[in-house]
């Protein structure tokens, strides 16, 4: 008999996993001291000028506040989380004097004259509508344009009943509240808008512009909020929505995330980029927004099959990238650049904020009934035909699909946005004779 005794396996105490406690999958302890680096460049004007010190310090800011906002109860539940802090947190920054005049300068310029936004956006739409499948594209169709036009009655018909019960004339009610909030943010909405009032009722541009934004900004403000809302609806009444798939019945297996191939990314910057560029060029001789353009030309291309697999899927990769690790960064250029918090402020009497919220609600009412009908799932169809058309363009499509956890409804977003803010200006127009 063998004396040797085997040894007994004995088990090793595993140690309980401690979950890692981390901002952006960096250890904390890290981040602190890169979050460090950034803000105190960045209260010493030691930030570089371009994209090395801008998106430094809104990765920071923008990781850190969404953080904040993502793990404080109610925020994250009622209010839009992360998103809706990483905007207002970083607009109170500007507004309080926390954030330096020359970091403000300086973000402000990464997204507008170094087109940080349209890159995002851009990378969004191109991977978004290439990566999807081509029969929703084509299920969607014409049906949409109802949807969206359903949420500018409702919202009409909701700020004018509204305005009646609160004492506001018609005038101001539809004019004034409602129609900036329906027209596609800024540049396309809000600018052109006071250039038709002033054309058609007289006064400087600039008169109607001071009038026209605090709606804007406001109603953006509880575009985003109801985006959350909604998104806490859909998960209490699951037959309300499609977890981001627009069209009802026509379920699809969501392709799981690839391992990102570098090589595939570059080609979809090149793709992203082309397209938007393609989209400006066109712009020249087509009456229609660049985005719309390029949304028509990527849909075209898709449905008609003629892309290569390669640049598919790197589309899509570069959009899942741009996604996943710019999205925060982006809603701090949105508060710091776009977001006039004074403005908002200035706007809170008891009677402005409820016609404002009446008309967010009409929106989301008209898209998400007539959505339905028409064979979309009304959660669906509430942000993409009516948050979205009732927010501030493009900064507000990043926005509120965040708060409502479905960024791959941007396309739907941007069709919106952008076709939408023309169908306003035009009823603007119509409407006014009957004010005048």
């Amino acid at each position: 008999m063998d004396d040797t005794k085997q040894p007994i396996p004995v088990e090793t105490p595993i140690k309980k996993s401690r979950r890692r406690f981390s901002i952006f999958n960096i250890p904390i302890l890290w981040f602190a001291i890169f979050a460090v680096v950034a803000i105190f460049a960045m209260y010493t004007d030691n930030l570089p000028a371009g994209m090395i010190g801008g998106l430094l310090i809104m990765m920071v800011l923008g990781e850190l506040l969404g953080w904040l906002g993502d793990h404080t109860p109610i925020v994250r539940t009622f209010l839009g989380g992360g998103a809706i802090v990483a905007i207002f947190g970083s607009a109170y920054m500007v507004y309080s004097g926390l954030m330096p005049e020359t970091t403000v300068t300086l973000i402000s310029d990464f997204m507008k004259d170094s087109d940080f936004l349209n890159f995002y956006i851009a990378a969004l739409i191109t991977g978004s509508i290439l990566g999807m499948e081509s029969k929703i594209l084509v299920k969607a169709g014409l049906r949409y344009a109802l949807p969206l036009l359903a949420a500018v009655i409702g919202a009409v018909l909701f700020a004018a009943l509204a305005g009646q019960l609160l004492g506001f004339s018609l005038q101001d009610a539809v004019l004034v509240i409602a129609m900036p909030i329906m027209g596609g943010g800024m540049g396309a909405g809000a600018v052109p808008m006071s250039q038709v009032y002033s054309e058609m009722l007289g006064n400087e541009p600039g008169y109607y512009l001071s009038i026209l934004v605090p709606a804007l900004a406001l109603g953006n403000v509880f575009a985003i909020i109801l985006a959350s809302v909604l998104n806490i609806v859909g998960n209490k009444f699951p037959s309300l929505t499609g977890n981001g798939q627009l069209i009802r019945g026509f379920h699809y297996e969501k392709k799981e995330a690839p391992e990102y191939d570098l090589s595939k990314m570059g080609i979809g910057v090149i793709a992203a980029i082309s397209f938007y560029i393609l989209g400006n060029v066109l712009g020249d001789f087509i009456p229609l927004h660049p985005y719309a353009i390029m949304i028509i030309l990527v849909a075209g291309f898709k449905v008609a099959n003629v892309m290569p697999d390669i640049i598919i899927e790197g589309a899509s990769q570069w959009y899942e990238f741009v996604a996943r690790n710019w999205t925060y960064a982006l809603l701090v250029g949105i508060g710091v650049a776009y977001t006039d918090l004074a403005a908002v402020l200035n706007a809170l009497s008891v009677q402005y904020v409820l016609i404002v919220l009446a008309v967010i609600l009409g929106a989301v009412a008209g898209a998400g009934i007539i959505g339905k009908f028409m064979g979309f799932y009304p959660i669906e169809a509430a942000i993409t035909a009516g948050l979205c058309m009732a927010n501030m363009g493009g900064t507000g499509d990043v926005a509120v699909l965040s708060a409502a956890r479905r960024m791959e409804l941007m396309p739907f977003a941007q069709i919106s946005s952008r076709l939408g803010g023309a169908l306003i200006l035009l009823l603007a127009s119509l409407f006014i004779p009957f004010f005048i």
